[in-house]
């Protein structure tokens, strides 16, 4: 689902990673106005139904539906999962998008599993009965971004999707790569990448032999590089924007 977070201008799309949502963002959306007409997106299977496959592709497709609407060009800025899908659509739709920014994704988890971590997931002690309820099981960054992504019921808080696809969506990752697509993007393109990162070692680095990458390589942040250095994220991006994304012209 779109969301119109207003803006004018270049429009500047925010997708959001595993387990999160549109609302992950919030707390970014107020400067980003101020580079262009911002646009949130919930993707399939994070609060309404996933897709009947749950490929890379499928989501890809299903996200393309949802902008119809938008007709100039995009600048594409992804969170993890958010991320992935970003450089898939850049890569599948070439003329759609001017510029990424691509936060703590990287293009081959191939022997990873899911599996230990989707059975931790099914243990959490759900409903969160209250908001502090959620910090104090996760820790004020990670409460943060799934207090802004759980539903809320009346007798607490729930996740807003299925283990089940939130699992299977994490295992295509391990079972596959996604070099081909990030390497036939030729637009301009930064990398977040956390101190911290849950992406394989050095692989981040690896991206930037494509034309037109640059690196930044945040100190203290884990994953959520958005919410854990939120200063350093906005002046990185802040400085992407201006320097590289303002022209639509394409990498040869």
């Amino acid at each position: 689902m779109l969301h119109d977070e207003g803006g004018t201008g270049r429009p500047i799309l925010l997708l959001h990673g595993l387990m999160g949502s549109a609302r992950t963002w919030r707390r970014h959306v107020p400067w980003l106005r101020e580079h262009g007409h911002v646009y949130t997106f919930d993707a399939a299977g994070h609060g309404r139904p996933a897709p009947d496959e749950l490929t890379t592709e499928a989501f890809v497709a299903d996200l393309e539906t949802h902008l119809t609407g938008i007709t100039e060009p995009l600048v594409v800025i992804g969170h993890s999962m958010g991320a992935l899908h970003a450089w898939c659509f850049a890569a599948n739709h070439p003329e759609r998008v001017t510029a990424l920014v691509l936060e703590d994704m990287a293009p081959d988890f191939r022997g990873r599993t899911a599996a230990n971590w989707a059975a931790m997931i099914a243990q959490w002690p759900q409903p969160f009965p209250t908001g502090d309820a959620v910090f104090d099981f996760f820790g004020p960054v990670a409460g943060r971004y799934f207090l802004d992504s759980f539903v809320r019921r009346d007798d607490g808080w729930y996740l807003h999707g299925e283990v089940e696809t939130f699992r299977d969506i994490s295992e295509e990752w391990g079972s596959r790569h996604f070099w081909d697509e990030w390497n036939s993007i030729r637009v301009p393109a930064l990398l977040l990448e956390g101190e911290f990162t849950i992406t394989p070692e050095g692989q981040m680095r690896r991206m930037v032999t494509r034309p037109g990458t640059d690196h930044v390589l945040v100190d203290g942040a884990g994953h959520l590089v958005h919410d854990d250095r939120p200063d350093e994220f906005r002046t990185a991006v802040e400085h992407f924007l201006t320097a590289h994304a303002l022209s639509a012209s394409r990498l040869e």
